[in-house]
């Protein structure tokens, strides 16, 4: 069954540096790391200690406040180094990879098993860490029913990776995922896939598929949320990333946790934009220098999207959810009264000295730079043209910042996350950190309320 979904509020953000629709395979990595801050709101009690050997799928770390929620090594080889911050905290955990690969088996899984084992498998495994809830934006809770779960299969963000091309060939192992996943909820599975695409997800057995147009943020699950099944006080749903589909397909199927993420290159600062088959938890490097990125270059890494990804270094590793990796100029230069000149190679929502509307098919090549510096917010009406959730932006934000749990409640904090919010960051006019306001504001919620 397909329904449609037209979003009309959004903006596409065209940017140089598409990934080409090759796949290519990285340099293997040395080392590999998992960092326990990438599942947010989780506290790891550490298994594997420095000089353990383990296989892939192995366990290195499980969550305190749930022992069977366990976090796997996505390769095998030995535990070289165990990175501490303050107060003990533990920020990596590095495994230097042997040449040849060994994995757990953790056995075939029968999938007309009912909804406790496939839990209890799923935990165990390490799948677990692939399903996120809202409220809150975190890894489920494993002892709550969901009244529906979201995958988003269609990326309508900025050089976002081509989800139909990274998924093509995975018809059965989705199939599995998405078999598995219907027995854990209540409601239905929603899939949601570009109008025009010829997704692998489209079709699938146990799901609904919903087809949707329309501006970015058309392609963020929280869209599809809002557009199909809001959540209220008292309700949970589970979103799952497409790609980590294929991994919990693949582990239910043949047993193995097989970490394998194709990844998308691009960005203007790439010479070569195209696609790596890689792990999760490579080094970065393995992409980057190879007909890549000129080593100095004054670029900035993104592990995610321009809107929602986070900065990384070129000696670090990739992260455990990201399929793209963006490099764009670093935005460290400034025009002298730039506010005061016509304005044709930046994006922007109004018309006021700004000339891109005249191209709307324009690529641009953008930097990092903010063009104005922090301030109080500004009542401009431009959140609500790029904002097509049925929520009030600029009161939800504001209602965050002082930390107003009532009106956080009633204005629909429940169904959102730092995502959501992208497209207004970059719009605003004030230079607020829409996204770390509200990543506060649900942490909060979380506290108190959760």
């Amino acid at each position: 069954m397909s329904k449609d979904i037209k979003i009309k509020k959004g903006l596409d953000i065209k940017l140089i540096g598409e990934a080409e629709k090759t796949i290519e395979n990285a340099i293997i990595s040395n080392s590999y790391a998992i960092r326990p801050e990438d599942f947010h709101s989780i506290i790891p009690k550490l298994v594997a200690k420095e000089g353990t050997r383990v296989k892939a799928g192995e366990t290195l770390f499980y969550n305190k406040d749930n022992e069977n929620m366990k976090f796997v090594s996505p390769v095998s080889g030995e535990i070289t180094e165990v990175l501490r911050g303050p107060r003990r905290r533990i920020d990596a955990i590095k495994i230097t990879a042997d040449k040849e690969q060994t994995y757990l088996d953790h056995g075939v899984f029968d999938l007309n098993s009912d909804a406790e084992k496939i839990k209890a498998h799923l935990l165990a495994s390490g799948c677990w860490a692939f399903i996120k809830q809202r409220p809150y934006d975190v890894i489920a809770a494993a002892d709550v029913t969901p009244k529906a779960i979201f995958i988003s299969g269609y990326a309508s963000a900025p050089l976002a990776a081509d989800l139909d091309f990274t998924l093509a060939g995975k018809e059965a192992e989705l199939q599995a995922a998405v078999t598995a996943l219907s027995k854990l909820t209540t409601g239905s599975v929603h899939i949601s896939v570009g109008d025009k695409s010829n997704s692998p997800l489209a079709n699938l057995e146990h799901a609904t598929t919903h087809k949707v147009s329309g501006p970015h943020p058309s392609g963020n699950v929280g869209t599809l949320i809002n557009k199909v099944d809001p959540i209220n006080k008292g309700e949970t749903v589970w979103t799952v990333n497409a790609q980590d589909l294929v991994i919990i397909g693949e582990l239910l199927l043949t047993g193995k946790f097989n970490a394998e993420r194709i990844i998308a290159l691009a960005g203007s600062s790439v010479q070569k934009p195209r696609y790596f088959k890689t792990l999760l938890g490579a080094e970065i490097a393995t992409m980057v220098y190879d007909k890549g990125v000129e080593r100095d270059s004054n670029a900035r890494f993104i592990s995610g999207n321009v809107l929602s990804g986070k900065q990384v270094q070129a000696d670090e590793h990739l992260d455990y959810y990201s399929n793209v990796l963006t490099v764009i100029p670093e935005g460290d230069d400034y025009e002298f009264f730039g506010w005061n000149k016509p304005i044709f190679n930046k994006v922007s929502t109004s018309r006021a000295l700004t000339f891109s509307w005249l191209n709307p098919k324009k690529k641009f090549d953008l930097n990092t730079n903010t063009n104005g510096e922090h301030r109080a917010f500004v009542t401009t009406g431009t959140y609500e043209e790029v904002f097509p959730l049925d929520i009030y932006p600029m009161q939800i934000l504001k209602a965050c910042m002082y930390k107003d749990l009532d009106e956080m409640e009633a204005l629909g904090m429940y169904e959102v996350a730092p995502e959501d919010f992208a497209l207004t960051e970059f719009v605003c006019v004030s230079k607020q950190p829409h996204q770390k306001i509200i990543r506060e504001g649900l942490d909060l919620m979380l506290k108190e309320i959760g």
